[in-house]
């Protein structure tokens, strides 16, 4: 039985990225939560003085994405951390956490702010629709300028990316407050503002929902979306004199990293190494499986590997 844990020439960097990204991006990072935090005061103190619910409602949904940002940020930071003896893996983990804790926060966000938008319904208050438009415009502006600044390195890493479609969905939010604000000027229509309020609710809920059950799926160690189980398992199947595959286990190690372990069997006896760094490098372009770890058996002999039957984890 021969046993290969991936080596650093062994593997692709494909989906090996972040220890190059992130570092990349602490100025970004820096000056898009500095602004976006500067405006969501901006939007609370302007949304009370203005009695509009739709512009606070916005602020906790730029609040939400700025404690994204932060948690982005640091989990990017603890991701760079090299392995301890306590911590093998790092932590990497780091970013999966920070995922789901901002999900959480979000979808208690959006629920109080739903209460209110339906209190509101009830008790409808005057609007001060000029500074509704300008205050929101102004986010349309930082929103795009912070989403530019993470707009080349959105293909390259999940994080990234994810903070740049978080910045410009933001923009398109605030650009629904101007729209409501625009509209209560010349209609004087208020049920407008709570209406305006509840959309944004849907919006966000809609995006903090996708973002919960893929958080949840990489906490529970289930395979990431990017990944076909079914593709790897048959490309390992056609690796010549491979005539079975068993124990194969794919997982998420963060939000950037993919991990696998596999069991290949190989009756014959040929230049094995090659052999798995050849895969382990297949599997960092095709897939994106930057950690890989396979077990070589020959399959002969009376015992039979513990780990053949599919039920055995």
């Amino acid at each position: 039985m021969v046993q290969a844990q991936h080596s650093h020439g062994g593997h692709s960097h494909a989906g090996h990225s972040h220890p190059h990204g992130p570092a990349n991006y602490n100025t970004a990072f820096a000056i898009g939560i500095s602004l976006n935090l500067a405006f969501v005061i901006m939007e609370v103190v302007y949304g009370l003085r203005s009695n509009s619910l739709a512009l606070v409602a916005d602020a906790g949904h730029n609040f939400g994405d700025v404690l994204g940002l932060a948690l982005a940020w640091v989990a990017a930071l603890l991701a760079m951390r090299l392995p301890t003896r306590k911590h093998t893996y790092g932590m990497r983990r780091s970013s999966i956490l920070a995922a789901l804790a901002n999900a959480i926060f979000l979808l208690i966000t959006v629920g109080a702010i739903a209460w209110e938008a339906i209190l509101r319904f009830q008790n409808p208050d005057i609007v001060n629709s000029r500074t509704v438009v300008w205050v929101a415009a102004l986010g349309i502006a930082i929103n795009l300028a912070t989403a530019l600044m993470f707009v080349a390195g959105r293909k390259g890493d999940l994080n990234i990316r994810g903070a740049f479609l978080h910045m410009a969905a933001d923009a398109a939010v605030s650009f629904g407050v101007v729209i409501a604000g625009v509209i209560i000027g010349v209609t004087g229509w208020l049920w407008v503002d709570p209406v305006v309020s509840l959309l944004i609710v849907v919006v966000i809920t809609v995006g903090t929902w996708s973002l919960l059950r893929e958080s949840l799926h990489l906490a529970l160690d289930a395979v990431p979306e990017s990944v076909d189980l079914t593709k790897v398992e048959a490309y390992l199947r056609a690796i010549p004199d491979v005539t079975d595959v068993h124990d194969l286990h794919i997982w998420g190690m963060s939000t950037t990293d993919v991990a696998l372990t596999a069991h290949l069997v190989k009756p014959t006896v040929g230049d094995d190494d090659s052999m798995l760094i050849g895969t382990c490098q297949e599997l960092g372009k095709r897939f994106g499986i930057g950690h890989a770890t396979i077990q070589i058996e020959r399959g002969k002999g009376p015992h039979e590997c513990m780990q053949a039957p599919v039920e055995v984890i």
